[in-house]
Formats: C-alpha cells, structure tokens, sequence
C-alpha cells in the first residue's frame, strides 16, 4: 500500500489505498457486537428447525390426526421452515463480516435487507404462531386432545418452539434497527 506522500501532482488514493482506522478497543466492540448478532441468529435457526421438525414429525399413525389437514399448523410449518432458511443464510452473512470485514453487499442495503427482512419474518413467526396456538387451544377444548394426547403435546411443542424462534429473531431486529439508526445519524453501520 502506498503512503499518501507517494501520490503526484494531484493525484487522490484509491479506494484500497485508504485505510480505515479502529481503535482496539472499537475493533473488541465491533467483534463482539457481530458475535451477539451471530449468536441470535444461530439461535432463531436453532428454535425455528427444531419447530419445524417437531410439526413435520407430528403423525401417530391412520387413526389420529394429521398435522397437514389444519391450516394454522401447516401455516406454522412453512413460517418455521422459511426463518430457518432465511436464518441460515444471515449466518453465512455474518461470517462473511467476519471473515472479510466488509459486508456481502453495499453497507446501505445490506443493514436495510437484514433490517426489513428481520421484521418481516419476526412478524411472520408472531401470527402464524399466534394461529397455531389458537388452533391447538380450540382442539384441547374438543375431542381431539382426549384421543390423542401425544399429538396435542408435539403440537404445543412446536408451537412453544416456534415462539422462542419469534423471540430470538425479534431481539435481531432490535440490533438490525440500531445498525439502520447509526447508519442514518454517522454513514457506518456501527457507531464506532
């Protein structure tokens, strides 16, 4: 890399030429904030597989219930399954930040695409949960949950799965929407 005494008569440094300077202790904060952000995402993934999984596991034979003939658990399976995907990719995106320290795109797309698509699928995850739980509430009140008690339980399961996914999601947008916020106030998506 060139020192800025090297340019010419005029001549500006490239792109590559400049450096950005962190402190070590901005650079600890910047890690560890990357670090919480790779750990909530790790965790949604974790909850909504795990939810998805336990919904799509949910069939005790011919003579109990399926959990694809109601609509709110299969509108639960596909959520679930949709955020795990969607988690999964964000991993790979925080480890790119780590192991490149740049981000995958542009700075001001990338915190306005983790921002709008967080809460997106957090809210996705609120109402389908929201309706499986109604459903599962509905179906302990009739028949269905006397004859087949361990199909109620793996559906409450899954649905108690689905709400910590929710959860951990919602607290990735918290921190996504203080990235936007300080790209707003600074330019940079950390504060630093």
């Amino acid at each position: 890399m060139r020192s800025p005494h090297d340019f010419r008569n005029g001549e500006s440094p490239t792109y590559r030429d400049r450096t950005h300077f962190h402190s070590t202790v901005a650079a600890q904060k910047l890690r560890r904030f990357n670090s919480l952000i790779l750990l909530l995402r790790l965790a949604s993934f974790s909850f909504s597989l795990a939810s998805a999984v336990f919904m799509l596991t949910n069939s005790r034979g011919s003579g109990s219930p399926h959990w694809y003939d109601f609509d709110a658990f299969r509108f639960a399976f596909v959520a679930n399954a949709i955020v795990a995907v969607y988690s999964v990719f964000e991993m790979g995106v925080c480890v790119w930040e780590f192991s490149r320290e740049t981000t995958l795109w542009p700075e001001a797309f990338q915190v306005w695409f983790d921002f709008g698509h967080d809460q997106v699928f957090s809210y996705l995850l609120l109402s389908a949960g929201s309706a499986a739980a109604a459903l599962a509430r509905t179906m302990r009140g009739g028949d269905t949950c006397t004859a087949n008690k361990a199909f109620c339980l793996q559906s409450d399961v899954a649905i108690g799965l689905g709400f910590a996914a929710f959860l951990f999601l919602a607290f990735s947008s918290c921190f996504s929407g203080f990235r936007v916020a300080c790209f707003l106030i600074t330019g940079s998506r950390f504060h630093l």
